[in-house]
């Protein structure tokens, strides 16, 4: 059945069909849309803080989505809002094989495609580095998620983003750097299964996220 629902809905447009319709209808004032994986969809959970309280974010992160089907919602979920930025935060189920093996250049090319459309309609672009993994938490008998993620592509996909996003003036959002351990991964403080940042982790991600956004309207 779950198989059945992604053949029908690949890129889960329905998720917020309804949601984007009522923000439209009330012409909901958005300054910026993160647009995301299940880092960015977790991110309104109360147990996290919330998504940016009292700020006109929006929220249109789903949960195991890789940058192809991203780059179908681009329209739907993040363009029809005209924001006047969009926050980025994707590769890490590319590199995963979410839907199906990825090279890193047709990741690279996802995430181009997304910033050029955004930037052809007038917004600012900030593009996050993909998280750290670790394997601090693995359960007996669970495939650790530094073979799944491995580090050496997660470094050079974010070695490209922040060179794409220098060249294109774009904004570069560093979680990575400020997340990772001495031993080059994830700290073991910030997530409970070496992937999902924990209320600890999007404390630290929160302000980073901010200080771009900021820094794009600039």
């Amino acid at each position: 059945m779950r198989n059945d629902a992604r053949l029908r809905d690949w890129a889960q447009l329905d998720r917020y069909r309804i949601a984007n319709g009522d923000l439209q209808r009330a012409a909901t004032k958005v300054t910026a849309v993160f647009l995301g994986d299940s880092i960015t969809d977790s991110w309104s959970n109360e147990q996290y803080g919330g998504f940016f309280p009292g700020k006109d974010y929006l929220n249109r992160g789903i949960s195991g989505q890789t940058t192809p089907q991203m780059l179908v919602r681009m329209k739907p979920d993040v363009l029809a809002f005209s924001p006047k930025v969009i926050v980025l935060l994707a590769g890490t189920n590319d590199i995963a094989g979410n839907t199906g093996p990825e090279t890193d250049e047709e990741i690279q090319r996802n995430i181009a495609a997304i910033a050029e459309l955004g930037a052809a309609n007038n917004a600012r672009i900030v593009l996050a580095s993909v998280l750290p993994v670790s394997n601090y938490h693995v359960t007996p008998g669970a495939v650790a998620q530094t073979f799944r993620r491995p580090p050496a592509r997660i470094n050079t996909l974010n070695t490209w983003i922040k060179g794409y996003a220098g060249a294109h003036n774009h904004v570069y959002l560093d979680y990575f750097s400020a997340m990772i351990d001495d031993k080059g991964m994830l700290r073991a403080e910030l997530s409970e299964d070496d992937l999902h940042p924990n209320a600890r982790g999007y404390a630290i991600m929160g302000p980073l996220a901010e200080a771009a956004v900021a820094h794009a309207l600039r």
